[in-house]
């Protein structure tokens, strides 16, 4: 707010409370002084009537008009005469008593007025200045918005003046941490990139040596080269997520579909481990999901489950709430280690027992395709069972 802003306000605050100081003050002195002729004439006459008490009877003829109702005393009362005749202040007052008290109503009321529209102008004022700071923060949480101009230099301008620092440093941070993730993004795209040439030049060379007599060797080759091709897919998965760059299909996708479809794709693997993947019907339920990215990210907590409960069995539920839709797969293995626990999500952690020519990449692929989808995974160890996943999708 301004200055001149804040010197109308003070002024329409002074000028109301002196308006009804002064009709309070006025009403007050008003009645005080009409008192004053009456109490002068009650004295006077008394004082004649005392010194001659033949004047009473020429007093009462006078004021006959006021005393027709009234007899004439024979001696002065206490009171004075006037009293005793039937007069009282307000007769001899230039105002009535009605007269005064009207107008110092008036003016009470015409103070009250100005100090009334004073107090709505400054609430609306600041509702204003409260809205206006309330628009720009939502506005800085969208985009990045501009500075605020603060005038005058009252506490609400100091408030804006501090908000206004906070906003900026906090749009620079994010600048700054946007900036790093696309960095992050571009150097696991151009690692990922750089592989090619490498894998390239292995796969040719398998080619050529498969044609010869060595095939221990090109087994051993090929299975580096499947390893290479599967970090280098992971790491532009990894860098695409990252940037912000993948685009999930949203659609109604049925759990027991997308169980069953991630179980297809990996029967080879389940025969090779000689593990068996039960899922029960529990009827229709639907997440609102990217079938084929979801599913992925379902496989990759499958095939850790097989890989830790080879001849086992692994097991797949889920059910439905108004906040959420769960899914929870298990295994009968020895569950994870408790040191392990925290770090099953870390990008490239592999434990103790993880299988050889892993890369340790699949569990945080998985988490990270379905927080992308307002969904949370959670890792935790079931009694008298193994690992379990918990999947939940909610609703909102």
């Amino acid at each position: 707010m301004n200055g001149r802003k804040q010197l109308l306000l003070i002024c329409g605050f002074a000028l109301s409370l002196s308006f009804m100081a002064s009709s309070l003050t006025a009403l007050l002195v008003s009645r005080y002084y009409s008192r004053l002729p009456f109490n002068l004439l009650n004295s006077l006459c008394c004082r004649m009537v005392e010194q001659e008490p033949e004047v009473q009877k020429l007093i009462a003829a006078a004021l006959k008009e006021h005393t027709r109702d009234a007899e004439i005393p024979e001696k002065t009362p206490d009171r004075g005469l006037l009293p005793a005749l039937g007069y009282r202040a307000s007769d001899f007052a230039m105002v009535s008593p009605g007269e005064s008290l009207l107008l110092g109503a008036a003016g009470f009321s015409a103070g009250l007025l100005l100090f009334t529209l004073t107090f709505l102008y400054r609430n609306q004022k600041e509702a204003l200045r409260i809205q206006a700071l309330a628009d720009y923060l939502e506005m800085a949480g969208i985009k990045k918005a501009d500075l605020i101009r603060t005038s005058g230099e009252d506490a609400f301008s100091r408030l804006e003046d501090e908000i206004s620092k906070t906003v900026t440093a906090l749009q620079h941070t994010k600048d700054m941490a946007v900036d790093a993730r696309n960095r992050f993004a571009e150097n696991l795209s151009n690692i990922a990139h750089q592989l090619k040439t490498p894998i390239t030049s292995i796969s040719l060379s398998l080619q050529t040596m498969a044609q010869g007599r060595d095939n221990r060797q090109a087994a051993q080759i090929q299975r580096q080269l499947l390893r290479l091709t599967r970090l280098e897919e992971a790491l532009l998965l990894l860098s695409r997520l990252d940037a912000g760059a993948l685009v999930f299909q949203k659609e109604e996708v049925d759990v027991f579909t997308l169980l069953v479809l991630g179980a297809d794709n990996l029967q080879e693997l389940s025969a090779r481990y000689e593990t068996s993947i039960d899922i029960v019907q529990l009827g229709e339920m639907a997440v609102t999901a990217d079938l084929e990215w979801t599913m992925e990210a379902v496989m990759n907590l499958m095939k850790n489950c097989m890989e830790h409960n080879r001849g086992g069995v692994i097991h797949c539920s889920y059910d439905q709430n108004p906040l959420y839709t769960q899914i929870r797969i298990w295994d009968e293995g020895k569950g994870f280690a408790k040191d392990e626990l925290p770090h099953i999500f870390e990008r490239f952690y592999r434990g103790k027992e993880a299988r050889e020519g892993g890369i340790g990449i699949g569990l945080a692929l998985a988490k990270e395709i379905i927080e992308s989808q307002n969904g949370t995974l959670h890792a935790m160890n079931i009694p008298d069972a193994g690992a379990c996943f918990e999947i939940r999708f909610y609703s909102h």
